[in-house]
């Protein structure tokens, strides 16, 4: 496996720093920033594979840096915060986060959270699509991208032209939430206004064609009153 790099960002110095010598201990190198803004510009510098992240900054707090970074990566994201609210870890996970570790926190159970986030990605995820012809595979699902084609079990499904972009979508972002708006914005490119329908529809027939039981679906799941995902394997 390539070497692995972490953006640990926290305006918490000490915990940057401890969190730092969790990493370099376990031979996973990482870089550091202070607040959301100071995280963007890492990405830029940096070939990241992996962020945590923590929510309360100065200057960008960690769901608008999450929101801003999902626009273009799909790295994983593990959000830290002091806050512990269902609500605020539904909201996390509900913008782009892959996990979410509330502080103070176990040391071995971050590492070990860190560790399954970067073997995905790594192995599963974006990062292993694009070393290996950008096929996707999960479960029995394969999505061969440079044909447009959606195999189920091996055999290929005919898809619309909106149902392969969202199946595209949620396969390259298995286990991420994707609110009804969310994926209207990025597979019709419109602004999202009263658009539960008709991304419901487009759900409902695409389970139609990859379920075996589209009433108890295995593969592309409903994340009540959040959205959309697609199950990781």
């Amino acid at each position: 496996m390539a070497q692995q790099k972490v953006l640990i960002v926290d305006d918490d110095r000490e915990i940057v720093g401890a969190i730092s010598k969790l990493l370099l201990r376990e031979g996973i190198d990482n870089v550091c920033a202070y607040n959301g803004v100071e995280a963007v510009d890492r990405l830029n510098d940096c070939d990241i594979n992996l962020i945590i992240l923590d929510i309360m900054m100065p200057e960008m707090d960690g769901i608008t840096a999450t929101i801003k970074i999902r626009n273009e990566r799909n790295i994983p994201i593990i959000m830290l915060s002091a806050k512990t609210e269902e609500s605020d870890k539904i909201l996390g996970l509900s913008v782009g986060a892959d996990d979410y570790v509330t502080k103070p926190f176990s040391p071995p159970e971050l590492i070990a959270r860190v560790k399954s986030q970067l073997r995905r990605y790594m192995t599963l995820g974006d990062h292993s699509s694009r070393q290996s012809g950008l096929d996707v595979r999960l479960g029995g699902l394969l999505l061969k991208t440079d044909e447009r084609t959606l195999y189920v079990e091996g055999e290929p499904v005919k898809l619309t032209a909106k149902e392969y972009s969202i199946v595209e979508l949620l396969m390259n972002n298995a286990g991420r939430v994707y609110s009804a708006e969310q994926i209207y914005e990025k597979v019709w490119h419109e602004t999202a206004y009263a658009v539960e329908n008709t991304v419901m529809v487009h759900i409902r027939r695409i389970r139609e064609k990859i379920e075996i039981n589209p009433r108890e679906p295995k593969y592309l799941k409903v994340v009540w009153g959040v959205g959309y995902k697609m199950e990781r394997f």
